[in-house]
């Protein structure tokens, strides 16, 4: 990777919409603009918008951790999102998914052994980002374990973390000099 594209904006230097909307995300359970906000600044109305959003799927959802972890790793690897798979795999971890999971994943495979709702979440994801539209049977295996309520909470993070994904991309926003970059999908 080289530079990022979108360069800090020094706080004297945000006009007062970029400045309510930092404050937004800074004084949220993120913490700090890491990650897409730096980028997503340039349209603060935006990156308002989008980190309440992002704040919800995260922090607030109901689907268990592990389920929406593994959700956000399947976008992270359709995209090729760098930086977004670094800080989510490490997450999925702490949240119990299984590394042989995550390693898969990360190799563009279908992990060997699942759980059910694991194996839900999976085909669902697999079949919204890679197809466009979702089998009725992976519908009814996703419902089933997590509710229509987080049917629309799987579909909601697929579309959040797909605009996080491009804004990295597109910043070509860093990982750490020792993580291990994904590789390209063929």
């Amino acid at each position: 990777m080289t530079e990022p594209r979108f360069p800090g904006i020094p706080p004297e230097k945000m006009t007062q919409a970029q400045r309510k909307a930092a404050d937004g995300i800074t004084s949220g359970p993120r913490g700090s603009l890491r990650g897409p906000f730096n980028t997503m600044l340039r349209s603060p109305e935006l990156a308002d918008r989008a980190q309440r959003v992002g704040e919800y799927l995260r922090f607030h959802t109901a689907l268990p951790p592990q389920l929406k972890e593994l959700a956000i790793l399947c976008c992270a690897r359709h995209w090729t999102a760098q930086y977004e798979w670094y800080a989510h795999a490490k997450l999925a971890r702490e949240a119990g998914v299984d590394p042989a999971i995550i390693a898969a994943i990360s190799n563009a495979k279908r992990p060997a052994a699942m759980s059910a709702a694991e194996t839900a979440v999976y085909d669902f994801c697999s079949d919204l980002l890679y197809t466009k539209q979702v089998s009725d049977q992976a519908f009814a295996r996703l419902k089933e374990h997590v509710g229509e309520s987080g049917v629309v909470d799987v579909i909601g993070l697929l579309g959040y973390y797909s605009l996080v994904s491009m804004c990295l991309n597109v910043d070509r926003y860093p990982i750490p000099a020792d993580a291990t970059p994904l590789k390209p999908m063929k």
